[in-house]
């Protein structure tokens, strides 16, 4: 074949893909289109009306023949029999949100009679996993009948004295927590509503303000007169304690097997206080970490910050299944927060002075829908648990009291005087939280911005860069450690699935720019990612930006000066593992459409969390995970991204988009040369000599051996070529003689 018919071949088969690309983009545009239908009828509410017509009246409310109109707000229906009202019928999730494991609400139809006894309690919808593949709803629905009978007074008399006991189904216990929290939080507020059982007109908080907290105060104090004025307040139980409180409750089983056989063991020593006061917050987190939280925070929001030592844990299990924390529940009033991973940030200890070491501190975000009141009484539960069985546990329910000091407040302002100025009146309008927040992280956003700035100019003078390959390798190690000591390591900014995942899912429900202006870094990271998608395809972050990626890359080229054994998978096994991160990501994608909290909890695929956010400080199973993926790699280069990486599947698909293609070829690439092909750290060169762009990791080292002229044959046969036409120049230039004039005038050589 000459030069001309390879170079025709080639276009003609560019052509081709680029037509099967359009087709399949379209195709594709269809299906997520249908797809985003499909999760907007699936997320539609569930409305009272509908939910009645699949119950009978006297399931709910004993005696009842019939349901009223809905009316009302918060909706609910009377329950009648003929013309006699018995009593009311509601949805916990019209007065109390109820948000489970799945991440969607759990619905459950309620009725009250006109004394405000729970008559009835149905569960009406829900998506729990674990009960719809695993538990039998029969338990679930006996669980919840439990609570027929109770009257709301009841509930509330459980709530101020502490008394609470669950029977926890193993392996539901994040569902059986929400279900609890939703019948007592709705019926007590229904009630209040309706003004049954004697509780209408009270506050829903359960206190008149205090003040107001005074967010103007300045100074620190040390962790002794944080304790001692309760800023912080604790919870210190022994293992001897406990087991004295399973066999008051009853619970024999859980008694006789303790966490230690000395009774004077610390079970939990368990401290609380609210950071968002800002001295007790520059007193536990550091003025820097303060700062980040006073930025991160929206106007209103509040967090805690909560520390332990001791053989049981505060996080438990919860903090990895579904990103709830099922062991702590924060309540104030008729209200309860249980946090996710997203309202929470581990911190390796307290920063303030004479303060011990724990073995756990967590900073928890309260969400600004929970309708928080840091100056009036709140509880911190804790639910203690343990095995009676292989799958049985029993419980216990501790709380932590706690009530800001008044020295933190300051009295609530009057109304102002008629006769001052609007303008002084009303203060400025703050600055919307994003904006404060890029002010705070300035330095950062340059850094990165300048990182990026650099990235772009290799890549757009690649050519220059990569025919000085000293250069360009250190320049490459250089910035990998870059990326993983201060953008993974220190400013822990990690792209992540789960940012495509919500992207998508702001498309299908509320788009809000101002969401994802939040992080300033992450922002950056995935504009540049964007941009850097129509010129070279998914490999500039994949193979410069990734913080995992670069720790693998390094640990490999530390493991080769160890000589540690290097393997190459044959092609065929290669090229058939490619598409396993595409067959994960599209799986993740379409789980999210129906539920993006399980879509979330299935990205822990990525090891991501586990190394860069939480410094390996996470649940064993994850670290193993992360742990497997780094051992492996030191024999397989990136091994990670090659097979498994459901972002780089994510990006390679937009990527197959880009406008030029910058990677050059020699026509002898393939065939019959393979030098760039086996030196390919993730053999993204296929046998015939062309690049496989979405699984190349544009680390520019194919490039670097393009222009050398003493590594790839092409090249070197052309430099062979160069210096025989020089020689042969050289062998045909002949040195003239220099001669002199005679005394007769004739030439003579000397």
């Amino acid at each position: 074949m000459t030069a001309g018919s390879y170079s025709g071949a080639k276009r003609l088969t560019a052509a081709a893909r680029t037509a099967r690309l359009g087709a399949g983009a379209v195709a594709s545009l269809l299906l997520l289109a249908l797809l985003v239908h499909a999760a907007g009828e699936a997320r539609a509410a569930v409305k009272l009306g509908s939910a009645l017509a699949a119950v009978e009246p006297g399931d709910l409310v004993p005696g009842a023949d019939r349901f009223g109109p809905v009316e009302g707000a918060p909706p609910r229906a009377q329950a009648l029999e003929g013309s006699t009202l018995k009593g009311y019928v509601f949805l916990n999730t019209d007065i109390a949100g109820a948000v489970g494991y799945s991440g969607k609400p759990i619905h459950l139809l309620i009725g009250l009679d006109t004394e405000g006894t729970i008559t009835g309690a149905v569960l009406h919808k829900h998506h729990e996993p674990i009960v719809l593949i695993g538990i039998p709803e029969r338990r679930i629905e006996s669980f919840i009948a439990d609570y027929v009978g109770l009257n709301v007074s009841e509930l509330l008399e459980e709530r101020d004295a502490g008394d609470h006991s669950l029977d926890i189904i193993a392996g539901a216990t994040v569902t059986i927590l929400v279900i609890d929290d939703a019948i007592r939080r709705s019926s007590v507020r229904m009630a209040r509503v309706l003004g049954l059982a004697g509780l209408g007109g009270e506050q829903v908080s359960g206190s008149q303000p205090r003040g107001e907290l005074d967010t103007a105060q300045e100074g620190v104090d040390d962790w002794m007169t944080l304790i001692g004025d309760g800023s912080v307040r604790r919870l210190n139980l022994n293992v001897g304690e406990v087991t004295g409180d399973f066999a008051a409750a009853g619970k024999e089983k859980a008694a006789a097997r303790p966490e230690s056989d000395d009774p004077e063991a610390r079970f939990i020593d368990l401290y609380a206080g609210l950071v968002s006061a800002p001295v007790i917050g520059r007193s536990l987190l550091g003025d820097a970490e303060y700062e980040n939280l006073r930025a991160r925070l929206e106007p209103g929001q509040h967090a805690l910050l909560i520390a332990a030592n001791g053989l049981y844990s505060f996080k438990g299990s919860g903090f990895v299944r579904g990103g709830i924390f099922d062991r702590i529940q924060l309540v104030q009033g008729d209200g309860s927060v249980r946090f996710r991973d997203r309202q929470y940030k581990h911190l390796g200890e307290v920063e303030a002075d004479l303060a011990q070491p724990f073995a756990e501190v967590g900073l928890f975000v309260v969400p600004n829908e929970a309708e928080f009141d840091p100056t009036a009484p709140w509880r911190l539960q804790l639910l203690v648990q343990r095995a009676i069985g292989a799958l049985d546990k029993d419980f216990l329910l501790y709380e932590l009291s706690y009530t800001l000091p008044a020295r933190y407040l300051k009295p609530l302002p009057g109304p102002a005087p008629a006769a001052i100025d609007q303008a002084l009146a009303e203060p400025e309008a703050a600055p919307e939280l994003w904006r404060r927040i890029w002010e705070d992280r300035i330095v950062d956003v340059a850094v990165l911005g300048a990182a990026l700035i650099a990235l772009t100019l290799i890549f757009f003078f690649q050519d220059w860069f990569a025919r000085r390959p000293k250069l360009a390798t250190g320049v490459r190690v250089g910035f990998l450690i870059f990326i993983v000591a201060w953008l993974g390591g220190f400013a822990q900014a990690q792209l992540s699935v789960v940012n495509i995942l919500t992207f998508g899912n702001a498309l299908i429900t509320e788009f809000r720019w101002s969401y994802f202006l939040m992080d300033p870094l992450i922002f950056l990271l995935w504009c540049g990612t964007a941009i850097a998608l129509i010129f070279w395809g998914r490999g500039v972050f994949c193979g410069w930006l990734c913080p995992f990626g670069a720790l693998q890359e390094l640990l490999n080229k530390a493991a080769r000066l160890a000589r540690v054994p290097q393997l190459t998978l044959p092609w065929g096994l290669h090229e058939r593992m490619w598409p396993v991160k595409y067959v994960i990501f599209i799986g993740i994608f379409g789980v999210s459409l129906y539920d993006l909290a399980f879509a979330e909890r299935l990205a822990e695929v990525e090891p991501f969390k586990t190394t860069v956010i939480l410094h390996f400080a996470h649940d064993w199973p994850f670290v193993a995970w992360a742990g497997v993926l780094l051992a492996v790699g030191l024999f397989i280069e990136r091994f990670f991204c090659r097979y498994i990486c459901p972002l780089g599947a994510a990006l390679a698909i937009p990527g197959k988009v880009r406008i030029m293609e910058w990677l050059r070829r020699h026509k002898e690439c393939g065939a019959p040369c393979h030098r760039c092909a086996q030196e390919c750290m993730v053999q993204a060169i296929h046998p015939d000599g062309h690049i496989n762009q979405n699984e190349c990791l544009y680390c520019l080292h194919c490039q670097q051996v393009y222009h050398d002229e003493h590594r790839c044959p092409p090249m070197i046969q052309r430099r062979l070529r160069r210096d025989r036409r020089r020689a042969r120049a050289s062998a045909n230039i002949t040195v003239p003689s220099t001669t002199t004039a005679g005394p007769t005038g004739t030439a003579t050589s000397p």
